[in-house]
């Protein structure tokens, strides 16, 4: 396992302060506040932290609230609201210096054989044809921010790998295009067999090049002058068991975008073509 996989790992382990209190850190990524996966896989460990272990997430759903203080670190308090002979249902609030940033609902199951049937996958090129987000983005690198700029180019947990030559970070050829995505991803290294493990660090990633998708039929990026983008809530379901340090295509659209927000969706598969987990997002595209 690399150095920054260990360090995001460990972040998203946390700290148990009380029975359904938890505490972890913040990492700061270059925007000033907390990426929205962050908080998404600190509440999901916190939730899961207290359900039995051979029980699964299946789906939760979060509200983003406030951005986070990438200087101070964040408590969650868990409400164990239900424990059934099936299902756990639980409920996280994320707080900062006494505010509530972030609000979490998860269900867990154990697991049962049922029926099963799935979308196919999108043809995609092989990601080792592909070059990494980071090769892409050398480039364009005197256009990101200052603060951005290090750690754009710094090792990271995860190998990103888009399958479309995308321009995100460079305003002047940004170019409308149908709202469509496709990226591959795995943890830069192996990771434990826990699968609890592997579900906190897909909702890390599955923010990533997100919302974001809803801008590209409107030839402007995040980055474009005047635009305000940020998340507001995010919902995963997890179909199918996984591996994160395995191959994964994120296969993102925007069905729709209005009133100053963007939908996106999206659909995880394995290299073998299994949907393993759905995800959507809804965010703020608000230009000024």
């Amino acid at each position: 396992m690399s150095q920054v996989l260990d360090e995001l790992t460990s972040l998203l382990a946390l700290e148990r302060i009380e029975e359904n209190l938890f505490r972890g850190q913040s990492q700061d990524l270059g925007w000033g506040t907390v990426f929205g996966g962050q908080v998404l896989g600190q509440a999901l460990s916190a939730a899961a932290q207290t359900v039995d272990t051979e029980r699964h997430v299946h789906s939760l759903h979060a509200y983003f609230l406030r951005p986070g203080d990438v200087k101070k670190p964040i408590v969650y308090e868990v409400d164990r609201i239900r424990d059934g002979g099936s299902f756990n249902t639980r409920r996280v609030v994320a707080v900062q210096s006494g505010q509530a940033i972030f609000n979490l609902a998860a269900s867990f199951q154990k697991v049962e054989e049922g029926f099963s049937h799935q979308d196919d996958m999108p043809a995609a090129p092989a990601p080792e044809t592909l070059p990494t987000e980071q090769e892409r983005l050398l480039p364009h690198l005197a256009r990101l921010p200052e603060k951005m700029q290090q750690r754009a180019i710094a090792p990271r947990p995860f190998e990103i790998r888009p399958v479309t030559d995308e321009h995100d970070v460079d305003p002047t050829v940004a170019a409308a295009r149908a709202p469509v995505r496709m990226v591959w991803l795995r943890t830069a290294g192996k990771v434990s067999d826990e699968p609890a493990l592997h579900a906190y660090l897909l909702a890390y990633a599955s923010d990533h090049a997100f919302v974001t998708t809803s801008l590209l039929p409107h030839g402007v990026s995040w980055i474009s002058p005047g635009m305000q983008v940020a998340s507001l809530d995010h919902v995963m379901w997890f179909h199918r068991p996984f591996r994160v340090d395995e191959w994964l295509l994120h296969v993102i659209d925007s069905p729709s975008a209005s009133g100053a927000r963007g939908l996106v969706r999206g659909r995880v598969f394995t290299r073998a073509g299994l949907l393993v987990a759905s995800t959507a997002q809804e965010g703020l595209i608000r230009k000024h």
